[in-house]
């Protein structure tokens, strides 16, 4: 594939007539490589040579997830000879899917970070410290990997280590550069406290942050982001991405959302009826992927509600920019005559002092109907915190959950499960998960 790294300051006009002619080279391979594409074409009668803008994506049909869990390696364009790694999502939202990639896929990835990268302020001069895991299938383990190394920087694998461990490897050799999951920061933090470590001075100046998101949709740092920001004043940038893409959308430092890569995925904002969305509008993330050999994607729905905004950003760029995640269609909770979305209740208890860790379940009730608990640890008594945090989340959420109350081990337990490679912070038990 030829990328273009230059497209995402070019005006939209020019990246859509870019995108246009790379999406007609993907309709004609994965009709021809693509037993599942192949098919699906097939059966909803589909003429590729009448899709000649990505305007005219509306005629195509959308996937999901459910199709790949449900059809893996049909998916699968190349022999198996030429597939040099396998990866697999994390299971979280049901069976895990696992995603074959070539040597160019490999490369492909390389290039997606060394780009996000240079997007999130990075130099050749910087040193990162990989605070995340490599082993267990992990894309984004290998994919931060490969583009520190392409972006010509110098890394650390420290893997999700303990806060001990990453501060003596930040002292030591002067990393000036963490990727890491936010709420691990906050660890990060607590240690550094307890130790006598001057946050304001250390040698960190910026962070890539990964898996949780730091900014309300206003883009004004959340409460997990005020949290960290205040106690270590250093750069923060969010990131999007899913294995499945096998590309980011990563912030510059406007901070005023992840920069879409043009010559590497098409972004589509659809309604519920598969329309296509204006900027400003929230809807479900679709995305179709470019230059992808092993397993490309065509008009993919995600289950993540964003919308996009096509103005020009202060760092220059054109390319579209995506909002945070507002949350996951699936995870969309219908509680006493209410919409709840899970990142709006973290943001509400990462702004509570006395809650030190939590886990949000949502489960079907004898009517069917979904319920929601709170798993709580807090260092009051269950009295006092039952008194302080009922008011707070009537105010915050119009309703009332239920609160258990736990140990830190508990806890513990219930956040990382075995062989778990994130932080469990939701739990769906409904009896009918939404579709």
């Amino acid at each position: 594939m030829n990328y273009a790294p230059q497209l995402a300051f070019e005006p939209i006009h020019i990246q859509d007539e870019w995108q246009s002619k790379a999406l007609h080279e993907m309709l004609k391979y994965v009709q021809s490589h693509s037993p599942f594409y192949k098919k699906l074409l097939h059966t909803h009668h589909i003429n590729i040579n009448n899709i000649k803008t990505i305007a005219d994506m509306r005629m195509l049909p959308t996937t999901s997830k459910e199709d790949m869990q449900q059809h893996n390696w049909e998916f699968l364009c190349v022999e198996s000879r030429d597939v040099k790694e396998y990866t697999a999502t994390s299971g979280t939202m049901g069976k895990p899917v696992t995603i074959a990639l070539t040597e160019n896929d490999l490369q492909r990835l390389a290039y997606n970070e060394s780009q996000s990268f240079h997007c999130a302020d990075g130099k050749p001069e910087d040193t990162y410290q990989l605070m995340l895991t490599l082993d267990r299938q992990f894309m984004a383990g290998i994919a931060y990997y490969q583009g520190i190394r392409k972006l010509g920087a110098s890394l650390v694998r420290t893997g999700p280590g303990l806060p001990p461990m990453q501060w003596d490897t930040i002292m030591r050799l002067q990393s000036n550069s963490i990727v890491a999951v936010p709420s691990f920061m906050l660890a990060l933090i607590d240690w550094a406290k307890e130790h006598q470590v001057d946050l304001k001075h250390t040698p960190v100046k910026k962070a890539v942050c990964i898996g949780e998101s730091l900014r309300t949709a206003d883009f004004e740092l959340n409460a997990l982001g005020e949290k960290i920001h205040k106690d270590w004043p250093i750069k923060l940038y969010s990131t999007y991405a899913s294995t499945e893409m096998q590309t980011a959308f990563t912030e510059c430092g406007a901070g005023m959302g992840g920069h879409h890569q043009p010559d590497l995925i098409i972004l589509e904002i659809l309604d519920e009826h598969g329309n296509q969305l204006k900027a400003g509008q929230y809807g479900e993330v679709t995305i179709t992927t470019l230059g992808v050999d092993g397993m490309p994607l065509l008009r993919y729905r995600t289950g993540d509600i964003c919308t996009y905004y096509d103005t020009q950003c202060s760092c220059g760029r054109w390319s579209r920019r995506l909002s945070p995640v507002l949350g996951r269609k699936q995870q969309m909770i219908k509680y006493k005559g209410t919409t709840i979305y899970p990142p709006a209740i973290f943001d509400i208890l990462n702004n509570i002092p006395f809650i030190k860790e939590y886990v949000i379940e949502v489960f079907s009730n004898e009517l069917e109907t979904d319920e929601l608990r709170l798993h709580i640890n807090t260092p009051l008594s269950v009295d006092e915190c039952e008194t302080k945090l009922r008011p707070l989340l009537q105010s915050k959420l119009r309703v009332a959950p239920l609160l258990h109350f736990h140990s830190g081990s508990e806890m513990q337990q219930m956040q990382f499960p075995a062989n778990s490679r994130k932080q469990v912070k939701f739990i769906d038990n409904r009896k009918d998960k939404l579709a």
